[in-house]
């Protein structure tokens, strides 16, 4: 007796017995990701670099075995005091377009006749508050006798304001709009700020000052989302924001900003929609003809206007699940990361070359092209091997199902690999989630977006936001309206 029991069964019963156990396998595998995953979210590492690890290269602590003795072998270890050496500290450079205000300290009981040899010169940073002034605008009136009867008074044009028969001035409105959405210092923060300076102001006068900064300014979001949606190619991207409403007392609703980069001219657009559904993209794209690079989001699939919309994927993207599965199965995964490697060191080559378009495209076509199709290739292979519910199942799936677009890059110079440019845009908007925490209308969020979009395209332009913003408050009421393009940040 051997204590083992045998038991005999249909083929069908087997059959479903196996099909259970891999069904029990594929969820197994899909928790475990999703464990990772959450895992990553709270403690991991946000950074998505990846390393190759050389096999050749052993890691610490581990010594080869051909290098390992077969004897230990004693050794006299003899202690030498290394002499004492402190290290200089590195002070910080200066800038030398800084103001500098002398100040002479002249030595005590210096004898009359002492030859001055050279002098020693330190300089130091320091802070001065940011000033409150108060701009005050005399017009003298005069009267002018025309003749014996009739008389008149003269007085100089007031010149035009950002808020009429306001008080505040466009320096005054630039450092509140700049202070909320690139500093991220909601309004009652603000209204703090000035407290310390002794200047009260209610945070109700500044939300009305931002509401009549955003009314000005809406003539040049309309020319800028004019100009965007003219170029030919466009990259898209969507974030939610939280906004308060009526409908829903006690909470808040999910509205969503659509992002839109124009890489060739550098413009950024956000445009506000209270849902994530494809409405938002068909109605801002419904007279738009050319490229569209998104990650694979089902919203951009089947658009209208789809039949004048060619459509590119994120490389990025992509990548990034493959990085997610290398804890989950880092053999196959690390070689999905190497070919990835191999087609951004390429465009890092470009970069560094400054290539291009027409340069970038024949890198691409000769360079890229191979790595493309031994990557196609390897993802068919695996396509039916790995289990579809798993990390690296998932990635294989996710990259296969967009494959043509995600190659499409290499056709064009001028088209990016993948969407970062314009998920650096966005981060502003995660930083404002975490400061003001929501928007307090459906007007406020479109007010933000309006803001978004102008500070964006300064700082994807290199253009100071603060002077930028200051400079057009100050010529925008007397702007006229065919020469609105000419103040768009970094645009002529």
């Amino acid at each position: 007796m051997t204590g083992e029991e045998t038991i005999t069964i249909s083929k069908q019963e087997y059959e479903q017995l196996k099909l259970k156990n891999e069904r029990l396998e594929s969820e197994i595998a899909l928790l475990k990701y999703q464990l990772e995953e959450l895992k990553r979210m709270i403690f991991g590492s946000k950074s998505e670099r990846y390393i190759p690890q050389d096999p050749n290269q052993p890691t610490l602590f581990e010594i080869p075995e051909e290098e390992k003795p077969e004897k230990p072998v004693e050794l006299q270890t003899i202690t030498r005091k290394k002499p004492e050496t402190r290290k200089q500290p590195l002070r910080l450079e200066i800038p030398a377009h800084l103001p500098r205000r002398t100040e002479v300290i002249e030595p005590e009981a210096v004898p009359e006749g002492a030859r001055k040899i050279g002098e020693v010169v330190t300089e130091i940073l320091e802070y001065e508050e940011a000033t409150i002034y108060v701009r005050q605008i005399v017009r003298p009136k005069y009267i002018v006798e025309q003749n014996d009867e009739e008389t008149r008074i003269v007085t100089a044009d007031m010149p035009s304001l950002p808020i009429a028969k306001g008080n505040a001035g466009a320096s005054m409105l630039a450092h509140v709009v700049i202070s909320k959405f690139v500093d991220q210092l909601p309004f009652y923060r603000q209204v703090q700020m000035f407290k310390r300076q002794k200047v009260t102001i209610a945070e109700s006068t500044i939300g009305g000052w931002f509401s009549a900064t955003c009314k000005l300014l809406e003539p040049l979001y309309d020319t800028l989302r004019g100009k965007v949606i003219t170029t030919d190619y466009l990259q898209a991207d969507e974030t939610p924001i939280p906004v308060l409403t009526n409908d829903k007392p006690g909470s808040t609703h999910k509205g969503y900003h659509w992002v839109y980069y124009d890489p060739i001219n550098k413009i950024v657009l956000f445009d506000y929609q209270k849902t994530r559904g494809r409405e938002g993209p068909d109605e801002f794209l419904k007279n738009y003809t050319g490229y569209l690079q998104t990650d694979g989001y089902h919203a951009y699939n089947n658009l209208k206007n789809q039949a004048n919309i060619t459509q590119l994927a994120c490389m990025a993207h992509a990548r990034r699940k493959f990085e997610h599965a290398l804890d989950s199965d880092p053999a196959l995964a690390a070689e999905a990361m190497k070919m990835f490697g191999q087609l951004y060191d390429l465009e890092r080559e470009a970069r560094e070359k400054n290539l291009s378009y027409d340069g970038l495209r024949e890198l691409r076509q000769h360079k890229a092209k191979p790595v493309l199709e031994k990557m196609k290739t390897w993802l068919d292979e695996h396509l039916l091997t790995v289990l579809p519910k798993s990390a690296l199942g998932g990635a294989i799936a996710y990259t296969h199902n967009l494959w043509p677009r995600l190659v499409r890059y290499i056709d064009d110079g001028r088209f990016q690999i993948d969407n970062n440019l314009i998920e650096n845009s966005i981060r502003p908007v995660a930083l404002g989630r975490k400061n003001y925490l929501f928007a307090g209308s459906h007007e406020a969020a479109q007010n933000a977006a309006m803001i978004y979009s102008l500070l964006a395209t300064c700082k994807i332009n290199n253009v100071e936001p603060f002077s930028w913003l200051k400079q057009t408050l100050s010529v925008l009421p007397d702007c006229p309206a065919n020469q609105l393009n000419t103040l768009l940040p970094g645009q002529k």
